[in-house]
């Protein structure tokens, strides 16, 4: 097979948020720069975020970039790095302004200024109680940003290479990251792109589940590469189940709706979260509601005729609040649960949302490995952000709104380190391997001479269904043994898989293949990790293991493919420039 070369002084995986991000500094510094995308840049899974941006501008009341991280540092159950966190919410004011002066069409307030929503786990004077602190565009607050940054892309010629699926990391002899092999999907080439940095940003892989809010590119592509070259992904157990997908179709039902003033009410019409959050109620960090949400169903308090959902009432809310504020909630309502939310509740379930493990990553964008006794050491030309990255500044569990902050200011945070680290590079690009597409080319070998293998889809089934029914909002020994059995055999059959379409143009089988490649990886560290750490922590809810246990677990997972082996680093608990936020009990 002929493989062209390609050049380049950055390559970038990924062109949602946070691979736009990166390239709008990178393109604007003047480095020659590609970005790499399986689908138009606008249709990443960033488009899909509904709720809000979190900064604390304090546009509608008072607020304080302290008070955001110390809500961030407690809605991470401690396990999030405060060093990265401080980082993050000292510059989110920064982040949002750029923003606004790109093009981003916030909702104003009266007075013009950018309008702000309260959100799940964002309070005043460290904890006391809840603060408008998401930025938001209605509630297609990741549709307007995503647009945005692509045309502030356009403005800058960033090179998109569309519809082209990276395979594998290339390595040199030192362990450096040197670009990627990748492949166009219209006619089947093969390139590699050399490159003096690498940044990956190819979002979550939340397609593991079989009831996700994530859309089916989520694939966990930049997981599985990382794996491969063999470098450790981090916290994977830590997997959010947003408390409300809508019953039955798994589509996200924003938080914004609970910050707008809805209400989640059991079959006796009880607003039950002032029994598991008095004071935070409907506006408790997601992991406390969904926890919530799934007692009550497991008591026999749930809605319906199966009593398996609970119900999201806006119906005191005032009709012009919602036309206003929440009108593609009312339209996903209607077209999904066939509701109208201004006359009925929403039925929804908690659904898989958000991985809150990934790639290593130092708050400079930098990807870390531990080598040589070093917990922290940089993997020299290797760069990761947005929810493929684990900086890590959600820890245990994400706050709402945080994860499209986490994308900006660590996709900016990337892109200065890459010219940064440029600038001090020689010239020329570092030699390429004899053999740098030999890995690549040898899985596309093993699907395009593989007969009468298993089918891609139903290998993809029996993962979905292993993890959802294994590792889901409350974990239980039996069934972690069982799962991480289960998900090792369908590791055995995703060797096995194979496709019937041989041929080299649009060939989507080929493609779902080699994403089930990417999932599987992802699932194997979320199985194993999940089944690893004994204690429940944020996401991680396990019923033989119910407290949090910092003598024994104050630390980040570490999962490598060879072997299933998991180690660990430590977790960063001194910030920047303030006090250590001192480890307490995490109530709402």
């Amino acid at each position: 097979m002929k493989i062209t070369q390609r050049t380049f002084d950055a390559v970038i995986v990924g062109a949602g948020g946070a691979g736009l991000r990166s390239a709008i500094q990178l393109s604007e510094s003047g480095l020659k720069t590609a970005v790499i995308t399986k689908v138009f840049p606008t249709r990443s899974h960033t488009v899909a975020a509904q709720g809000g941006v979190a900064a604390s501008l304090g546009n509608s009341e008072e607020d304080h970039w302290h008070w955001h991280m110390y809500d961030t540092v407690k809605g991470s159950d401690w396990l999030g790095d405060q060093d990265a966190i401080e980082f993050m919410c000292r510059k989110a004011n920064e982040v949002v302004i750029e923003l606004e002066h790109y093009g981003m069409p916030f909702d104003r307030t009266d007075a013009g200024k950018i309008y702000q929503r309260p959100f799940g786990g964002h309070m005043s004077n460290f904890g006391e109680k809840p603060v408008r602190r998401a930025c938001a565009a209605a509630d297609r607050t990741g549709h307007a940003m995503l647009h945005a940054l692509y045309q502030r892309n356009v403005r800058a010629n960033t090179q998109f290479f569309v519809e082209w699926m990276a395979l594998d990391l290339i390595r040199g002899a030192e362990g450096e990251v040197l670009g990627v092999v990748a492949m166009e999907m219209e006619t089947g080439e093969i390139s590699i792109f050399q490159a003096k940095a690498t940044i990956f940003a190819t979002g979550g892989s939340g397609r593991m589940f079989y009831s996700s809010t994530n859309a089916f590119i989520n694939t966990g592509d930049g997981l599985g590469m990382t794996a491969r070259a063999g470098l450790p992904i981090q916290d994977m157990e830590f997997f959010q189940f947003h408390p409300t997908g809508v019953y039955g179709a798994g589509v996200l039902i924003t938080e914004g709706v609970r910050g707008e003033g809805g209400i989640l009410r059991n079959s006796a019409g009880e607003r039950f979260m002032e029994r598991y959050a008095p004071n935070a109620k409907d506006l408790a960090s997601r992991d406390v509601v969904s926890r919530a949400m799934a007692t009550e169903i497991k008591e026999g308090r749930g809605c319906g005729p199966n009593r398996d959902h609970v119900l999201l009432d806006l119906s005191h809310l005032d009709p012009k609040v919602i036309m206003q504020r929440l009108p593609g909630i009312r339209e996903i309502s209607i077209q999904f649960a066939g509701v109208d939310p201004i006359r009925e509740p929403i039925p929804v379930v908690p659904t898989a949302h958000y991985q809150m493990g990934g790639i290593p990553t130092h708050y400079s964008g930098r990807v870390v490995a531990p080598r040589d006794g070093d917990p922290d050491a940089i993997v020299p030309g290797f760069y990761a952000a947005g929810e493929c990255a684990c900086a890590s500044v959600h820890g245990a569990n994400r706050l709402g709104t945080n994860s499209l902050l986490d994308l900006l200011v660590f996709g900016k945070s990337a892109g200065d380190s890459v010219i940064e680290d440029v600038a001090s590079h020689p010239k020329s690009l570092p030699d390429l391997p004899a053999n740098a597409a030999d890995y690549s080319l040898s899985r596309l070998a093993r699907l395009d001479g593989q007969v009468d293998g298993e089918s891609v889809h139903e290998v993809q089934l029996a993962l979905r269904r292993t993890m959802q029914d294994h590792c889901g909002v409350f974990r239980f020994p039996d069934l972690l043994k069982e799962g991480v059995s289960e998900i090792m055999a369908v590791a055995e059959r995703v060797g096995r898989s194979g496709i019937k379409d041989k041929s080299k143009v649009f060939n989507t089988a080929r493609i779902e293949a080699l994403e089930l490649d990417n999932l599987i990886e992802a699932a194997k560290a979320t199985m194993i990790g999940a089944a690893t750490r004994q204690e429940s922590r944020g996401a991680q809810a396990r019923a033989d293991f119910p407290e949090r246990d910092d003598i024994n677990w104050l630390k980040h997972t570490l999962w490598y493919r060879e072997d299933n082996r998991i180690d660990s680093r430590p977790v960063h608990l001194k910030p920047l420039t303030v006090d250590t936020i001192e480890l307490k009990k995490r109530t709402y």
